[in-house]
């Protein structure tokens, strides 16, 4: 096992991290930017290392910053959390190629599923369903993308190979506007992300979006840990999660959740990953791989009792995987509400000074959050600043736990989504269970404040 990790990242999964470590008896050394001075895990850290200014692109994505920091703290390994470096190959080959392990994934495993067409023909052999659309890359040739857009059906969806967090996509309803939709969607991915291949998908219509996690270690051992629903989205952005998902038998998650197992098997995947798949009329539908923890991991965490970020560092460190596929349980329900730092309905973002920070509690309630009261949200990142998440015996206690936990919390001096998420909990639909990914945009449409 380790004896130092370097944590390379901020915000609540940097404490969340920092806190497996400190199970695991692992010293963690946090890295921080100069807005992220007063930031809790920096605080209650043994080591912390300033890598840069506030700016993310010389601070959180500077790699030699951040390789530097662990050659002069003596740490062994490099955890990269979720966003910023964590699903980027070069960095994960430069942390190893430095004589660091990197907490994640082979260079080649995350290139192969970080871009999206060679993600989908890997699927493909490996018998995971994927959405019907071209079988890579899209020719430059417009005849030849038109006849590609006849085949699979309109409407489609044009959408980056090298995309990502929502960007980098376009619905086309028609012929007249496919030609122009694939040339903006291209220059966009190469501005955005340095890749301006973009490949076609049946659009469709009403899906939910149903996501798969599964663990690998570095012995050809993988588990899949049941299924999570993450339909409740705005622009592409992940608002709450559950899981399991209301109303899936459980013979189809067994069917995708094998077929995602065989996939690790076939390209040696190790560590955490998440299978994200569209779900619509019984049939699951394969959209993408991301090669990270997942910012909704605690629900499933919640429903099996494993410690995702714990097991990552263990499998990381060469160990096995301590469960087999027929120790996995699913119990009960989980529930997570992301709290962001915004208006609830305009979303317009809300840094500043927290006046006034109670978080929820009770049988059941977990809060992943590194806020305290006096903390300064900084303007220069995500608004994200923590997510409430409950467990119950069923779904419906489940709801009842996460209305009472988001009832007990207080966040003063800045606005949070937190009022969003108490009228979700009391929508008649979203109680039924099985809403779409379309549902939330439509119920903000019908709610204008």
């Amino acid at each position: 096992m380790f004896k130092k990790i370097l944590v390379a990242n901020r915000g609540e999964i940097a404490l969340r991290i920092q806190r497996a470590c400190r199970e695991l008896g692992i010293k963690a050394v946090m890295v921080y930017s100069e807005a992220d001075r007063e930031a809790k895990y920096v605080k209650l850290a043994e080591e912390a290392v300033c890598i840069g200014p506030a700016q993310s692109a010389l601070s959180y994505l500077n790699m030699p910053a951040i390789i530097s920091a662990a050659e002069v703290t003596d740490s062994e390994a490099i955890h990269p959390g979720y966003g910023f470096l964590s699903e980027n190959a070069d960095f994960a080959e430069r942390v190893e190629k430095s004589g660091f392990q990197f907490i994640g994934p082979t260079p080649e495993s995350i290139r192969i599923m970080g871009d999206k067409v060679s993600a989908k023909q890997a699927m493909i052999k490996a018998g995971v369903p994927c959405v019907p659309g071209s079988e890579g890359e899209l020719p430059d040739d417009p005849v030849q993308i038109r006849r590609i857009a006849k085949a699979v059906g309109y409407p489609v969806i044009i959408k980056a190979a090298g995309g990502g967090g929502g960007r980098g996509m376009r619905v086309v309803h028609t012929e007249a506007a496919l030609i122009n939709a694939v040339a903006m969607t291209k220059a966009e991915a190469g501005a955005a992300f340095g890749n301006p291949a973009v490949y076609m998908e049946k659009y469709l219509q009403n899906p939910r979006h149903i996501e798969i996690q599964i663990l690998a270690d570095k012995h050809k051992n993988v588990v899949y840990l049941g299924e999570r629903d993450c339909s409740m989205q705005r622009r592409h952005q992940k608002i709450l999660e559950e899981a399991p998902a209301p109303g899936i038998a459980r013979k189809l998650i067994e069917r995708v959740g094998e077929r995602c197992v065989a996939a690790c098997k076939k390209i040696g995947y190790r560590g955490a990953g998440t299978f994200e798949f569209l779900y619509e009329d019984g049939e699951f539908y394969f959209i993408e791989m991301n090669t990270r923890v997942q910012v909704e991991h605690p629900v499933t965490e919640m429903i099996t009792g494993v410690d995702i970020v714990k097991t990552q560092i263990m499998v990381a460190a060469g160990e096995r995987l301590p469960f087999t596929q027929r120790q996995i349980e699913i119990r009960g329900h989980a529930i997570e509400c992301r709290v962001n730092a915004e208006d609830p309905y305009k979303f317009i973002p809300s840094p500043g000074r927290v006046t006034m920070w109670h978080a929820p509690g009770g049988p059941g309630v977990r809060v992943d959050s590194h806020v305290y009261t006096n903390y300064f949200v900084p303007p220069n990142y995500d608004s994200m600043i923590g997510k409430i998440i409950v467990h119950g015996d069923t779904r419906e206690q489940a709801l009842a736990r996460m209305r009472t936990a988001l009832g007990e919390t207080v966040v003063e001096g800045i606005n949070t989504n937190i009022a969003l998420h108490r009228e979700l909990m009391v929508d008649a639909k979203f109680m039924a269970g099985g809403t779409n990914i379309h549902y939330l945009e439509e119920w903000l449409g019908q709610h204008k404040r």
